[in-house]
């Protein structure tokens, strides 16, 4: 994670490196959807951040990208609710080290978020509580961390006072924030086992670009 924080000094000096930031469970479900889910190649996970400070920064997750699905030319894609808490989502488009969109997403308890295909993403808990985060996504790929490593992270930090930019980046555009999204509808996301068909998206995000529209 150090390769992602921007407060060297803390780093340096005040660091324990024995901290663990946040907590994540892979694969979680009932007993009895467990086949259903599988089947289906999908995936359920949950996500814990406490509050805890990086230095001037507020936690975070380290980042990620999902890698283009085969034969065709877009990226997997992923929903995120909030179960408890507060969560500050980061989502940036990136080209090298040029940023083509970026925009922040404040999710509350039972607000969704959804990642389009070509935006990594991180989550910020820039409270002073406990957050706590679930996440639908197709079961079959691995996430991509290493493109934000030599850039420090993503391309703006939240810190205690006002959100930084990330000037690793060669072009980064203005501070720009969204909702999130409503076509999941307000139940709790882990209800949609029983409709796995509104999380093909996941799967086949290029059928479904109405998923991924304003």
């Amino acid at each position: 994670m150090t390769e992602v924080m921007i407060d060297r000094p803390w780093i340096n000096s005040e660091a324990d490196m024995n901290q663990e930031l946040y907590y994540m469970f892979r694969g979680i479900s009932l007993l009895e959807d467990e086949k259903t889910i599988k089947s289906n190649n999908l995936r359920y996970d949950i996500t814990v951040i406490p509050p805890y400070m990086l230095g001037r920064e507020f936690v975070k997750t380290a980042g990620h990208y999902h890698p283009i699905i085969p034969k065709t030319n877009v990226s997997y894609t992923e929903v995120y609710e909030v179960l408890y808490g507060t969560a500050l989502y980061l989502l940036q488009k990136v080209e090298g080290n040029k940023v083509l969109d970026a925009y922040f997403v404040e999710a509350k308890a039972g607000d969704k978020v959804i990642i389009p295909p070509g935006y990594g993403h991180i989550t910020i808990n820039n409270t002073n509580d406990l957050m706590i985060m679930a996440n639908w996504v197709a079961a079959d790929f691995s996430s991509i961390y290493d493109p934000l490593k030599p850039l420090r992270g993503g391309c703006y930090y939240v810190l205690q006072d006002k959100i930084l930019k990330n000037e690793n980046y060669g072009v980064i555009p203005d501070i720009n924030y969204k909702k999130s999204t409503t076509k999941l509808g307000l139940t709790p996301m882990y209800k949609l086992v029983n409709d796995l068909e509104k999380l093909n998206f996941l799967i086949a995000p290029q059928y479904h670009k109405e998923m991924f529209e304003e």
